[in-house]
């Protein structure tokens, strides 16, 4: 399928199900972050209706259509332009059967989605308090990487909302906000049930943190074994490069996670 590409788009090659994406450079682009995520989530159950939230160029969305066995994935983003990006990857692929994307703001879903009538969601939000650190002057980058727009509790409420009785909620963050992760979950009847903490290598801090929750589930909390990007030989793990597609080795960059 032939698809336009606007100013400054290139579509760029998965190393997935020979998969491609549209990404603009001059905006804000995937990272390690959204790959790892679409690997965390790969166990979402048969025949799931999955919210993807704050979707973006709608990376997560495309991989879990091959990692898993969802039966549809929603792909929420409230930047049209993104979002129209999103949709025109999701054709080039011909995933149309089981991706769509929606040009909304994640606080109006529960007018939009009935209460509890999804499966999963998963979500890569913006990491970054509003008017904390460094303010990006490109709007995209501010709106993908401040709550400007939505904030965490903002999404776990609406996730709340919509996930049926013990539905799941899968998400990356940085390893600093864990304890508002797992404050708020709660808050909201979504237990936490897995964690697992990404190093760039063995001796270095977490620079990421994935999470599993269910909603209305009984507590018990696992930590599971580190993801860690490069190993003792400073090449990258055999996991990783699982992860990635071994074709990608070339262009894993730990600059994603940083």
């Amino acid at each position: 399928m032939k698809i336009q590409l606007k100013e400054n788009e290139e579509i760029e090659e998965l190393g997935y199900n020979n998969w491609k994406i549209i990404q603009n450079k001059k905006e804000f682009c995937f990272g390690m972050d959204s790959i790892v995520l679409s690997d965390f989530a790969k166990d979402i159950a048969t025949g799931s209706i999955v919210l993807d939230l704050g979707t973006g160029t709608g990376i997560i969305g495309i991989l879990l259509c091959g990692k898993s066995k969802l039966k549809k994935i929603i792909g929420i983003e409230i930047q049209e332009q993104v979002a129209n990006m999103a949709m025109r990857s999701i054709q080039i692929n011909n995933l149309q059967h089981k991706f769509t994307v929606m040009n909304e703001d994640i606080n109006n879903l529960n007018k939009v989605f009935d209460n509890q009538s999804i499966d999963a969601i998963v979500t890569n939000p913006p990491y970054k308090k509003e008017n904390s650190g460094r303010l990006n002057e490109n709007p995209a980058k501010l709106i993908s990487r401040h709550e400007c727009k939505c904030n965490l509790e903002g999404i776990v409420k609406q996730s709340s909302y919509l996930l049926k009785d013990h539905g799941t909620l899968y998400m990356v963050h940085r390893p600093e906000r864990l304890a508002d992760i797992l404050v708020c979950l709660r808050n909201y009847k979504i237990e936490p049930k897995s964690i697992r903490f990404v190093h760039s290598r063995e001796e270095s801090e977490a620079k990421l943190v994935l999470v599993k929750a269910v909603k209305n589930a009984k507590p018990f909390l696992k930590v599971d074994k580190p993801l860690r990007v490069y190993d003792k030989e400073n090449n990258y793990t055999t996991e990783l490069l699982e992860i990635y597609g071994s074709n990608k080795r070339g262009e894993v960059e730990e600059s994603k996670i940083d």
